[in-house]
């Protein structure tokens, strides 16, 4: 087994790095695994509209693996945090969004439902494992 690599997600993960002391990724030989995405701006804001939040976690974690020098063709887990329950809405902009970034294959995924996140107003967070070639 390789040393393990850490990655920063350029932005909002050098914060993150600086003020809570954690990495945004992980690779060891060529499995990544990335720190839980929440749906926020390199300013740590979120969106009013929860499809944006979902939307933009799923961005953040297309950086994040970027970083590891992964994408979302690689993804073959998906854990997700949500705060409020799960109305109709989340399963929907979910799958949508899964559709969309993968839609080759269908990674397996976990739903957990928390009472809260690690900022106040986040009401979703994407963690994912990704295999490379």
């Amino acid at each position: 087994m390789n040393k393990p690599k850490f990655f920063v997600t350029p932005g909002y993960g050098e914060y993150m790095l600086n003020q809570l002391h954690y990495s945004q990724a992980v690779k060891i030989d060529n499995r990544v695994e990335i720190s839980g995405q929440g749906g926020w701006d390199d300013n740590l804001q979120i969106p009013e509209s929860l499809a944006d939040e979902i939307a933009q976690a799923f961005r953040n974690v297309e950086r994040t693996l970027a970083t590891a020098g992964a994408g979302w063709e690689h993804v073959v887990h998906v854990n997700s945090y949500h705060v409020g329950g799960f109305p109709p809405e989340v399963n929907e902009v979910m799958s949508k969004l899964f559709r969309h970034y993968m839609p080759n294959h269908a990674p397996i995924w976990t739903q957990v439902g928390v009472a809260a996140l690690g900022l106040p107003t986040m009401r979703i967070e994407i963690r994912v494992t990704a295999i490379v070639p």
